[in-house]
């Protein structure tokens, strides 16, 4: 039988340490229920420290994610306080093992999640949407990953700078993606890449909460997921998104203090 808290508390420590884990299947055999089990625990214990959640993310929503990773299901994992970032800020790569970056788009609520949503409804739940660029690092030895192990690992989310919020919802559907690395364009997409328009987002993370049996409080952020694969950081890079019609977000990485 699993110690889930011991699973959670492996990569919780790999998190805080920076150092990588080894895989946990096949060694592991977990179930899906029980690597979220893992994640909440996770996160409990983040809490414990003094972080706060602020939101949820959803987890390969593109075809190109899916791919890039080798996986075929949509999944979700939690936010908190400590992995926000100021748009334009500069990030420390080493608290990170081998961080990615994703352009994304974010959605701000302005009620409460309670119950399964339909696309008709979906919108009147957002206050506001905004470009967003997520940082993923994997706790696992070469970023890879089941796809129980990578829900455990609260779906390798690490980091997230979100730009100026608008209430520009029109057009958001098939909105252009572009990101770049020291104005070099290294990534182009389209919003939608994730699951046709990113407002299905939101009705598939009220249906996960549902059966969950969790709700969603107003003002909580969204990560919708990637609208295109997602690139290796180095240092010395600046790192810019822009989602037409939205507008963009974007920070600047270094090694750091080691």
């Amino acid at each position: 039988m699993n110690d889930l808290h011991a699973i959670a508390a492996r990569l919780d420590e790999a998190a805080r340490q920076a150092v990588p884990i080894a895989q946990l299947a096949p060694d592991v055999a977990l179930s899906l229920e029980e690597a979220y089990f893992v994640q909440r625990a996770s996160i409990e214990r983040r809490i414990s420290r003094g972080e706060r959640t602020v939101g949820v993310k959803l987890g390969f929503t593109s075809r190109a994610k899916m791919i890039q990773m080798g996986v075929d299901s949509l999944i979700w994992g939690w936010l908190t306080d400590a992995m926000l970032e100021e748009d334009g800020a500069q990030l420390a790569l080493d608290r990170f093992i081998h961080p990615r970056v994703e352009p994304e788009v974010c959605f701000l609520t302005r009620r409460d999640i309670d119950r399964p949503l339909t696309l008709l409804e979906a919108a009147q739940y957002l206050e506001a949407v905004a470009p967003a660029l997520e940082i993923i690092d994997s706790r696992y030895q070469d970023f890879r990953f089941s796809l129980e192990d990578v829900v455990a690992d609260n779906c390798s989310s690490a980091g997230l700078t979100i730009g100026p919020w608008t209430r520009s919802f029109d057009g958001l559907g098939n909105a252009g993606v572009v990101m770049r690395v020291n104005g070099r364009v290294v990534q182009t997409g389209s919003c939608a890449a994730i699951l046709g328009d990113p407002l299905r987002s939101l009705v598939q993370v009220s249906h996960l909460l549902s059966q969950s049996g969790l709700m969603l409080p107003a003002g909580s952020l969204i990560m919708a997921g990637a609208a295109t694969a997602a690139v290796s950081l180095r240092p010395d890079s600046h790192v810019h998104c822009i989602v037409n019609g939205i507008g963009s977000t974007e920070f600047i990485t270094h090694r750091g203090s080691s």
